[in-house]
């Protein structure tokens, strides 16, 4: 497919995102928050904050 067909095809498809209407459940959206919330794999570290400037090449720097 050509650029240009594979644009307008795109451009077809961000449009009909745009504007048409979808049904929201709410329902659905409120158990799948809900779920992620309790499950958070997000773990605060104990040990001492790690230094602003490092970016972890220190060992391969000359």
């Amino acid at each position: 497919m050509g650029r240009g067909r594979a644009k307008a095809k795109q451009t077809k498809v961000a449009r009909e995102l745009k504007y048409s209407s979808h049904e929201t459940d709410f329902d659905a959206l409120q158990r799948e928050l809900s779920s992620n919330s309790s499950g958070s794999h997000y773990e605060e570290s104990d040990s001492e904050d790690p230094d602003p400037y490092d970016d972890g090449y220190d060992e391969y720097r000359r």
